[in-house]
């Protein structure tokens, strides 16, 4: 399972509005390699969820995930956080064994 902080919800939310995206528009989580710790996450909006995409919901927001990524993903919370250290959405991944420094890339 992967889970939406009610903060990274409300910032989906905002940023569909901002790009003018539907509403039922859904946030496609992926892992690619790549980044300094060999593995990354990769965001966009689409408009439907592929056959074999896992799709989760928390607070009224939607994440799609296709099946290879969530084997890297399983148990994730998408947080967003808009601290003094910068504004931005935060990856709890408890699979990942080293994240770097930016918080983009990991590896498990």
């Amino acid at each position: 399972m992967i889970q939406i902080s009610e903060t990274a919800a409300q910032k989906i939310a905002s940023l569909k509005k901002d790009e003018g995206r539907p509403e039922t528009a859904l946030l496609r989580v992926q892992v690619k390699k790549g980044g300094c710790s060999g593995l990354s996450y990769k965001m966009d909006f689409d408009n439907e969820p592929q056959a074999t995409d896992k799709v989760f919901e928390s607070f009224g927001q939607k994440i799609a995930v296709d099946a290879q990524s969530f084997l890297y993903l399983i148990g994730m919370t998408l947080d967003y956080s808009g601290g003094l250290n910068g504004k931005g959405f935060v990856f709890n991944n408890p699979n990942a064994s080293k994240n770097c420094g930016c918080g983009s890339s990991f590896n498990v």
